[in-house]
């Protein structure tokens, strides 16, 4: 297995809320610690400086932070990280078959099943038409991934966070998140196990958090971008889920106003 020299970054966000009464926001914009990404160095300042709560998920490393405003006042949040990156190169495994049910882990079946976003009963047919002839596997991904790239409109403002896969076939546009969903729902139709992946991504223009998906493929985990706007071994991994309701990047309980967002991702 061959892998790309380890490329640095730094990376992080700035978050600025206006906070009408007493509110609670879980945070997921904490770099994953994995095998594929280490954090050389991190920092999350509060303004005001105030106390907050970190849960890690043991199997999938989603980091959350909670922290409670307890009155009306301006919230500003500043995270920032250096990160070496690991990631394999992916063209060493252009031939990959998907895995056998049969001998599918148990823990992975559930990224087989539909979830909130990713309709994939919805899309049995379709994906049996136009993907079921091809090997399967990393070919049928492939396809599926031009498909959608050829297919849908990338169009900023165009859906909203209750869009899912489903829509985002039905109306043919969309944004990074849509383009994930309706890949996860494509890919577990032909029973590839599939999964959502939030994160920082160097060359975005303009810096936002990104949405991709990851397929489990001969007992490893391989990622896909149909958006195409980022190279892949510039995708630095916060949360991953079953789709997008699993890592939101803030989660607010309260009569809370973003008032502004920065993201950042530079090379070292």
């Amino acid at each position: 297995m061959s892998t790309h020299l380890n490329p640095k970054f730094n990376c992080g966000c700035q978050l600025d809320y206006q906070v009408g009464e007493q509110s609670t926001f879980i945070f997921n914009i904490g770099v994953a610690k994995t095998h594929q990404q280490a954090i050389i160095t991190e920092s999350l300042e509060l303004t005001p400086n105030l106390p907050y709560e970190e849960y890690i998920e043991p199997t999938l490393n989603n980091r959350f932070w909670r922290v409670n405003v307890l009155h009306q006042e301006k919230l500003r949040v500043n995270y920032q990280a250096e990160v070496e990156l690991s990631y394999p190169n992916q063209k060493d495994f252009s031939q990959l078959p998907s895995f056998p049910l049969e001998e599918l882990p148990l823990e992975i079946f559930k990224y087989i099943y539909p979830s909130r976003y990713c309709e994939s009963d919805s899309f049995l047919s379709l994906t049996f038409e136009k993907f079921a002839h091809l090997p399967s596997g990393y070919p049928q991904v492939s396809a599926i991934c031009d498909w959608i790239h050829n297919q849908v409109t990338y169009l900023v403002g165009s859906t909203d966070s209750q869009t899912s896969a489903l829509q985002t076939f039905t109306e043919k546009q969309g944004v990074c998140r849509d383009f994930a969903h309706l890949g996860i729902a494509m890919c577990r139709a032909l029973n590839i196990p599939a999964r959502f992946v939030s994160g920082y991504a160097h060359q975005l223009i303009p810096p936002d958090f990104h949405a991709y998906f990851e397929v489990y493929l001969d007992h490893n985990w391989y990622l896909w971008d149909p958006t195409r706007l980022v190279p892949l071994d510039g995708l630095i991994r916060i949360g991953t889920g079953r789709d997008a309701a699993d890592v939101s990047f803030a989660t607010i309980f309260g009569d809370v106003n973003l008032e502004n967002m920065k993201l950042w991702v530079t090379s070292l």
